[in-house]
């Protein structure tokens, strides 16, 4: 697309916490973002974030303005704490709309916002125990239930000038394998309807693009129908794939790519501290760039680099390198021109 240049050297929005910051301390998260935003800006990204510094996790976003939801106190098996949706959930405001035109202040830089995609909320926090007591009915009813609020909320973030929004869905992409996979509480078919319509927006400034990541590896195996469905149904104007290998199935996620959608290609693992090889990516770059026109790409790390505040997946040293990296290869692939 012709903006795509604009945003061609991503990352996902979590970045590795300063040590000792607690998210309490607002005048602390304040400095802390301040800082990780200079940081940005010389690391020449194309896009700014608030690292993710006043949440708890990717999902915190959404769930910390909602009524209707709650913490279980327990964790699943990556540490994450679980949520469960008591009744539809209700916003009585911005979510994160007012956080970013502070952020906005602070840098000419695109704002880039990252949101868990309402398909992924139902599929984690639907509960069919408490369809008795007053809770949501089905997951696909709790799944449109957070899709109208998300939506609304990227309304907002289009008006305080936010041009990159990503929907993330981790568990997305292993329901592209041949096999019937479920996506937590909702089928596939369920889930993709969910996230129909909070990318859809009826208008739109110049430039925004609204992201989708369906996950962050490709399954052992991909079936291009389900792919072609995948795409077909929602109407995200970029994709964020992973290209960590090279397989044939992250190739076939860029088959079934159709031609005007953006992708964006997850080319470091943000999970390992080790570097990848330069020449090695390139060729795989080079791989899917006769499947895709490249003009039409950026890159980024595979995931964040800390979903979850306290559960860092590299050290803040190893995330500068692999940051650094990103910007080389896109220097590689399209020169100086962005």
């Amino acid at each position: 697309m012709a903006d795509t240049f604009n945003y061609r050297i991503d990352h996902h929005g979590s970045l590795v916490r300063p040590a000792g910051l607690t998210r309490d301390d607002a005048d602390a998260v304040d400095a802390a973002v301040q800082d990780v935003v200079a940081y940005q800006r010389k690391l020449r990204s194309t896009v700014v974030t608030d690292g993710g510094y006043p949440y708890e996790d990717f999902r915190s976003p959404v769930l910390d303005g909602l009524s209707g939801v709650r913490r279980t106190g327990e964790t699943d098996g990556h540490g994450l704490a679980c949520w469960v949706a008591e009744a539809l959930p209700k916003a009585d405001g911005p979510l994160v709309a007012d956080r970013v035109k502070r952020l906005g202040e602070l840098t000419a830089m695109a704002p880039k916002v990252r949101l868990p995609a309402p398909s992924y909320l139902a599929a984690t926090l639907y509960n069919a125990e408490l369809a008795a007591s007053g809770g949501p009915a089905s997951a696909r009813e709790l799944g449109e239930a957070f899709a109208g609020i998300i939506r609304a909320e990227i309304a907002r973030l289009v008006g305080a000038g936010v041009r990159l929004i990503q929907l993330d869905n981790p568990l997305m992409l292993a329901a592209t394998a041949p096999a019937e996979v479920p996506i937590g509480a909702l089928s596939f078919a369920d889930a993709l309807a969910v996230d129909a319509p909070a990318v859809r927006l009826d208008t739109r400034s110049e430039g925004v693009r609204i992201g989708v990541c369906p996950g962050w590896a490709a399954p052992a195996s991909v079936d291009l129908a389900k792919a072609d469905r995948l795409y077909a149904e929602v109407p995200a104007d970029r994709w964020v794939l992973p290209l960590l290998t090279g397989s044939e199935a992250e190739h076939d996620l860029v088959r079934a790519l159709p031609e005007e959608r953006d992708v964006c290609f997850g080319v470091v693992d943000a999970a390992r501290p080790g570097l990848e090889e330069i020449d090695t990516v390139l060729d795989r770059l080079d791989a899917v760039g006769e499947l895709k026109d490249l003009e039409d790409a950026a890159v980024a790390p595979s995931r964040g680099f800390a979903d979850i505040a306290d559960r860092p997946l590299v050290a803040a040293d190893d995330q500068r390198r692999k940051l650094v990296l990103v910007e080389t290869l896109a220097r590689y692939v399209w020169g100086n021109e962005f």
